[in-house]
């Protein structure tokens, strides 16, 4: 898994991020969602290096990335911390910029990183994602029957925890032959450990409180997303369904917005990686050009 890459830990301040880092080439950066860990781009990744530097972290609180202690106000945990952890990592590995891709949970940490940092994310990616802000917007019954785990999840009496460490497997489910034997069990690892559970729910608690806010104040001041922008949605999940036009959200916060759909269910990274790869690739490509001509 992730042959010829380096895993380490890397200090970005607040926290330590458990992270694997390979190839040459523009950097970017690809952040799992939940409750997944940075393995599930074992897939993708290697593919991706053969021309960029590919960095893939475990978010703060999962997998094997330090879990500082939750605050009642669930700043900790929110996307802004872990976009300034997105930008400290880049400091520590020597990159001014990079492009940001993020798949669920991740994608709202890298759209966090392109609205805070626009000097530091020269192309954004969200797969199978809107803006938290506009997800809650737009909530009504059949959101609130799909989604419900955001706000079981995100309730601050912490039932969840309790119900996940009763039986990890059975709630989160996965298996080896759909995610490679190497990545599942790094997954087991991480849900098997009751303060990653916690972690992850402070993420959603996160998200219903101080990243909703944050998303609502961007759109109050008419903030934009100034770098190219790539949305992404796997066919067999649920985005169509919910928005009819989810890229349309997209494009009331970004000028530039390319769009491609997976074949496949919600983890697109495992379930079609060879496509997810050449949709990256090919919107990746323009930051080779770009260095071309710089050379040139």
């Amino acid at each position: 898994m992730f042959a010829g890459f380096t895993l380490t830990e890397i200090d970005v301040g607040p926290v330590r991020l458990r992270v694997r880092h390979g190839g040459a080439g523009p950097p970017v950066v690809l952040l799992h969602g939940h409750p997944r860990t940075h393995a599930t781009w074992h897939r993708v990744a290697p593919r991706l290096a053969a021309r960029h530097t590919v960095i893939c972290p475990d978010l703060r609180g999962y997998g094997g990335s330090s879990k500082p202690p939750s605050d009642p106000e669930h700043t900790v945990y929110s996307k802004r911390a872990m976009a300034a952890d997105v930008v400290a990592l880049l400091d520590a590995l020597g990159h001014r910029r990079a492009a940001v891709i993020g798949h669920d949970r991740g994608a709202y940490v890298a759209m966090r990183t392109a609205l805070d940092h626009p000097d530091r994310v020269s192309r954004l990616g969200v797969l199978d994602g809107v803006p938290i802000g506009e997800a809650l917007a737009r909530c009504d019954a059949r959101f609130a029957a799909r989604w419900w785990h955001w706000f079981f999840l995100g309730q601050l009496a912490k039932p969840a925890e309790r119900v996940i460490n009763a039986d990890p497997d059975a709630w989160y489910g996965g298996s080896p032959e759909e995610m490679g034997e190497q990545a599942y069990a790094d997954y087991r690892r991480a849900i098997g450990d009751p303060a990653t559970v916690h972690a992850m729910c402070e993420d959603y608690r996160a998200g219903l409180g101080p990243d909703r806010a944050a998303d609502d104040a961007d759109r109050a001041a008419g903030r934009r997303i100034a770098c190219p922008v790539l949305f992404a949605w796997s066919e067999r999940d649920d985005m169509i369904d919910l928005y009819g036009d989810p890229a349309a959200i997209w494009r009331d916060w970004a000028d530039d917005v390319r769009t491609a759909s997976i074949p496949s269910g919600h983890h697109m990274a495992e379930e079609a990686p060879h496509e997810l790869t050449d949709v990256l690739a090919g919107f990746l490509a323009e930051d080779l050009a770009a260095l071309s001509d710089r050379r040139g």
